[in-house]
C-alpha cells in the first residue's frame, strides 16, 4: 500500500512539474522575449482586426493581387498536411496540369517555361505562407493589367518584400505572399 501510495504521489507531482508548471513557464518565457511570435505571428490590418498569420499561408481568389503555393487542403491550418504523392502517382500529374492550365489562361504574356515550380506545387505542410521572388516576378504582368500599376512599381514592391536566405546561408529567399498582398492593396488604394 506505502509502494502505490508513493507512486501516486510522485505521479501526481510529475503531471503537475512537467503538464503544468514548465509549459507555463516556457510560455511565459516566450510572451515575454517573443510576444508577436508567441501570439501567433499575427498580421493586422489597420483597424487593429486580424487577417491572417506570417506563417500560414491563405487563398487569394482574386487575380489583381500574387497567388500563392497551391495547397491540396484549401489552406485548413486544423488539417495540416499534404498528399505526398510520388512523382509516378497520376492525381499528381492531373493536378499539376490543371495548375498548368490555370496559370496559362490567367497569365497569357507569361509562358508556361518560366513559371515556377513552387506556384504549381504545394508543400509538405499545404500551408506555405511563402513563394519564391521569381514566383512573385511571373505574375506582375497579369497584376499590372488588371491593376493599371506598373510593371517597375510593382517588381519594387516585390523587392521590398522579399526577404534572403536566414543567417546568410540556410533556405531560399522568399516573399511573403499575405504581406505583399496588403501592400498592393494600399498601392491599389491609392
Amino acid at each position: 500500500m506505502r509502494l502505490i501510495a508513493a507512486s501516486l504521489r510522485t505521479s501526481l507531482m510529475l503531471m503537475v512539474l512537467c503538464g503544468l508548471l514548465y509549459n507555463w513557464s516556457v510560455t511565459g518565457i516566450a510572451q515575454l522575449v517573443w510576444p508577436k511570435q508567441a501570439g501567433g505571428s499575427l498580421v493586422f490590418n489597420d483597424n487593429g482586426d486580424v487577417i491572417g498569420s506570417e506563417l500560414i499561408g491563405q487563398s487569394f481568389t482574386d487575380l489583381k493581387f500574387f497567388q500563392g503555393r497551391v495547397s491540396s487542403i484549401d489552406y485548413h491550418a486544423e488539417s495540416s498536411g499534404s498528399p505526398n504523392y510520388a512523382p509516378s502517382n497520376p492525381d499528381l500529374l492531373n493536378r499539376v496540369m490543371l495548375s498548368v492550365e490555370d496559370w496559362r489562361k490567367n497569365n497569357p504574356d507569361v509562358p508556361v517555361s518560366q513559371l515556377p515550380v513552387d506556384l504549381i506545387t504545394n508543400s509538405g505542410s499545404g500551408l506555405d505562407p511563402d513563394i519564391s521572388p521569381k514566383a512573385a516576378k511571373v505574375q506582375i504582368p497579369r497584376i499590372s493589367k488588371l491593376t493599371g500599376i506598373t510593371p517597375q512599381a510593382l517588381e519594387s514592391l516585390v523587392n521590398e518584400y522579399s526577404e534572403g536566405r536566414k543567417l546568410s546561408f540556410l533556405g531560399e529567399p522568399v516573399v511573403n505572399v499575405l504581406k505583399l498582398n496588403i501592400a498592393l492593396e494600399k498601392l491599389i488604394a491609392h
